[in-house]
């Protein structure tokens, strides 16, 4: 059976190879106009709300009743709205553009989602070595859309193609935290695990309503912007049922 250091140090590798990857195809779209950029948003916000839809929120459900998920789900939504009144976001501001607020804001949300990610990994390997793998490969295809959201705001600041990479891989970190507790206890209570999927659910739909949609609509206020959020609505809900 493979040692605790391996599993965290393995989840942790699998989650940033998929964030990162993620990112990298985003900075394709690097030097583009605003509609490119809108539609590159809209696209990410669509991806991350059908994460959220098809994804965390029914994951959630399967394992504990409604009212864990809907109590995770509000503190999620309270704890990033704190966050985001309280943070001293204009020196990041005015250092590497707006887009920074919303990805830092995307960061923690994909955060606060990879430690049960990483809860999952850990598990699965005390159950067998195969469950542990399978779960770390799904895992890590499915952080490639979520690191190309974080990314996306990005794109209008002034951070360097290699730091947008970076800044996208240093959101797996707390896999490495839940993977190794995963690890260690083996068998973790199934209702803790839908709490922090409802917890990452609300962080992730204030700040896909409230701040990547938004902003997509003020790079380009026309049509294209509206139907690439269901483009990436679309796109989110195929892969999640291919994956």
């Amino acid at each position: 059976m493979e040692s605790r250091l391996y599993i965290t140090l393995f989840a942790t590798f699998c989650c940033m190879v998929g964030t990162s990857l993620g990112g990298a195809l985003t900075v394709l779209f690097r030097k583009t106009n605003n509609m490119v950029l809108s539609a590159v948003m809209g696209i990410a916000g669509g991806l991350m709300l059908s994460v959220v839809t098809f994804d965390l929120i029914p994951e959630a459900i399967l394992m504990a009743d409604l009212e864990v998920v809907l109590i995770g789900i509000i503190f999620g939504v309270i704890f990033i709205s704190l966050l985001d009144i309280f943070l001293p976001y204009s020196n990041f501001v005015k250092k590497y553009g707006k887009g920074i607020k919303v990805a830092l804001l995307l960061a923690l949300g994909l955060a606060a989602h990879n430690f049960p990610e990483g809860l999952a990994i850990g598990s699965g390997f005390r159950g067998s070595s195969i469950l542990g793998y399978k779960i770390a490969f799904v895992i890590a295809l499915h952080d490639i859309p979520e690191g190309a959201a974080v990314a996306a705001p990005l794109l209008s600041s002034r951070l360097s193609k290699l730091k947008i990479i970076l800044f996208t891989a240093i959101t797996a970190l707390p896999t490495a935290i839940g993977a190794y507790i995963g690890a260690y206890i083996g068998e973790i209570q199934k209702s803790f695990i839908a709490a922090s999927l409802g917890f990452a659910s609300g962080t992730m739909l204030y700040i896909v309503c409230g701040e990547l949609i938004p902003e997509s609509k003020e790079n380009y206020r026309g049509l294209f912007s509206t139907l690439s959020i269901i483009i990436g609505f679309i796109i989110g809900f195929i892969l999640i049922n291919i994956i």
